[in-house]
């Protein structure tokens, strides 16, 4: 039985925290690709290096439900791509804020 969730909190309750991360250089990369992902304790260490590193981060659930399930070095498949693109534009603006 494949379980929908429509109760985010109850699912983080259930399955733990998820992270996952992607890479994108636009000089090096074509498209961005899932470089760490996890669950539980090691979600978390992710998160933390993330913020010790001060690497933005950026919440959404259902985004990072396909990018858990992605093998690491995988490149974004297009269906996620305008996802991901507003992601990278928030996170670029938030550079360029903290750089004023």
């Amino acid at each position: 039985m494949i379980r929908k969730w429509f109760n985010q909190k109850q699912k983080s309750a259930v399955n733990g925290q998820m992270a996952a991360v992607i890479r994108y250089d636009m000089e090096k990369d074509n498209v961005p690709t899932v470089i760490a992902q996890g669950r539980g304790h090691l979600a978390a260490k992710i998160i933390s290096m993330a913020e010790q590193n001060n690497i933005p981060l950026q919440e959404d659930s259902l985004l990072v439900e396909n990018l858990i399930d992605m093998d690491l070095g995988d490149n974004i498949p297009p269906q996620l791509y305008s996802v991901v693109a507003e992601v990278l534009i928030l996170i670029e603006q938030m550079e360029k804020n903290n750089q004023n």
